[in-house]
């Protein structure tokens, strides 16, 4: 592992164990001509997904990039980091079991799905961007779609 503070190629494991969730490796490492620590993660990739975006386009999916536009939407939010990354990791999981490619629209869309269950103040924040909301009554418009979705059902002998 390139060591991020002076490039030497070599560093040694100093420290090996699972994340909480189990869904990956934290190492402990120290570069071998510096000396300087520091922490690497490694993940299961199931398989290399290809996201094909609205004008057709293909890229390689990129998981940072998926967690740097949930990061915008969290932000700010009193959302545990660890809930976050499983709800990454989730959506990273269901994407690989779908195939090689995945349309853009289906990641946001599981996006806005993770969310929703999450914070819908996240919620709404996302779907402003992915939605492409361009009046304020688009927000009025989700915000009143959440707070029915949110709202408790009436008691069954108060619908009549």
């Amino acid at each position: 592992m390139r060591c991020p503070f002076c490039a030497h190629e070599d560093s040694q494991v100093k420290d090996s164990r699972p994340t909480e969730d189990g869904a990956a490796i934290r190492r402990r490492r120290q570069c071998e001509a510096c000396g300087a620590r520091f922490t690497t993660f490694e993940r299961v990739q199931l398989r290399d997904l290809t996201v094909v975006k609205k004008n057709g386009e293909r890229e390689p999916f990129e998981r940072d990039k998926l967690a740097r536009a949930i990061g915008h939407a969290t932000r700010k939010r009193d959302i545990p980091a660890d809930k976050i990354d499983r709800m990454i990791t989730g959506i990273q999981r269901r994407l690989e079991t779908q195939g090689d490619e995945v349309k853009s629209a289906e990641i946001g869309e599981a996006v806005m799905d993770g969310l929703k269950a999450l914070d819908h103040v996240a919620y709404i924040r996302f779907a402003s961007i992915y939605k492409d909301f361009s009046e304020p009554g688009h927000f009025a418009e989700i915000a009143e779609s959440v707070e029915k979705e949110a709202a408790p059902a009436p008691p069954p002998d108060k619908l009549l």
